[in-house]
């Protein structure tokens, strides 16, 4: 069974219900074990690794920077024990046959710490990055994608019902979606339609869509290829695979994350980019 452990990466944001909620569709799914994890930097090593408000805490003492942290770390117990209550999740002990959830507290120098706890787990849950104060950051995001070796999902600001029925694989000929897909096959074998998605102006060299589809047939999944040509940026392409997966009626989308280096797509955009800004659905991404 696929996705049997899955982390959360804990912060302050207006969309943590629904990521924590996103992760739920998985766990009750697959039976998980849930971890709800925080970070409380001391004001020493968040200063030191740039964790956000470090720098902005030199001003004030270290007993301040602490007791925010503090606090900011019971707001967000408060959000995960209710999380659990509200959902009726059995508090993880020693088994972890079936759905459970826990809370972990670790005193790390930043956010690194996300990056290196997800390389045990099947699978990350965090929220897709948006403009505003109280929002899921993009470093969070990018250490987990980059750092763990492992698969993210990213939940869209509102709750999904389902998870994976008709699942879209945004296809480039790239390794880093090639990885995503290998990560994705459980989900793929279960899923009611695929479709492979090709979009002329986000490819690489590399196999095609029929490729893939050929490769996935070896599991017995019936998919679609539905390949759109004409000459884009790659930003253009971002969004076309968004607006080809809704038009589809796809509620989870599969994509390598930044084929181009984040320097470039930083610079000058890029299809990853365009889609961690406007994804209304999951996406299940891998580097």
């Amino acid at each position: 069974m696929a996705f049997r452990s899955i982390l959360v990466p804990l912060e302050e944001s207006e969309i943590l219900g629904s990521v924590l909620d996103t992760a739920l569709v998985f766990g009750k799914r697959y039976g998980s074990y849930i971890e709800g994890l925080c970070i409380r930097p001391t004001l020493a090593g968040a200063v030191a690794v740039g964790f956000e408000g470090g720098a902005a805490a030199l001003s004030g003492t270290e007993e301040q920077f602490e007791q925010e942290q503090r606090s900011r770390a019971e707001r967000l117990q408060t959000k995960f024990e209710d999380f659990i209550s509200r959902n009726s999740i059995p508090r993880a002990e020693d088994d972890f046959s079936e759905l459970c959830a826990r809370w972990v507290e670790d005193e790390a120098s930043g956010i690194g710490i996300f990056g290196q706890r997800a390389r045990v787990f099947d699978l990350t849950v965090v929220g897709r990055p948006m403009p505003g104060a109280m929002t899921p950051a993009m470093n969070t995001l990018e250490t987990v994608l980059f750092e763990s070796g492992r698969p993210v999902l990213i939940a869209p600001p509102k709750t999904p019902m389902d998870i994976g029925r008709h699942t879209v694989i945004a296809w480039n000929g790239g390794t880093e979606t090639a990885r995503a897909i290998a990560f994705a096959k459980p989900l793929l074998r279960e899923a009611d339609r695929i479709t492979v998605l090709a979009v002329e102006g986000g490819m690489v060299p590399g196999p095609s869509a029929e490729d893939v589809k050929a490769n996935l047939a070896c599991d017995d999944v019936a998919v679609d290829v539905r390949e759109v040509p004409g000459r884009r940026s790659a930003a253009e392409a971002g969004d076309l695979i968004l607006s080809e997966t809704m038009e589809v009626g796809g509620d989870l989308l599969i994509k390598g994350g930044y084929t181009q280096s984040r320097l470039r797509q930083m610079i000058f955009g890029g299809a990853t980019s365009q889609i961690l800004a406007h994804a209304e659905i999951p996406v299940l991404m891998a580097h």
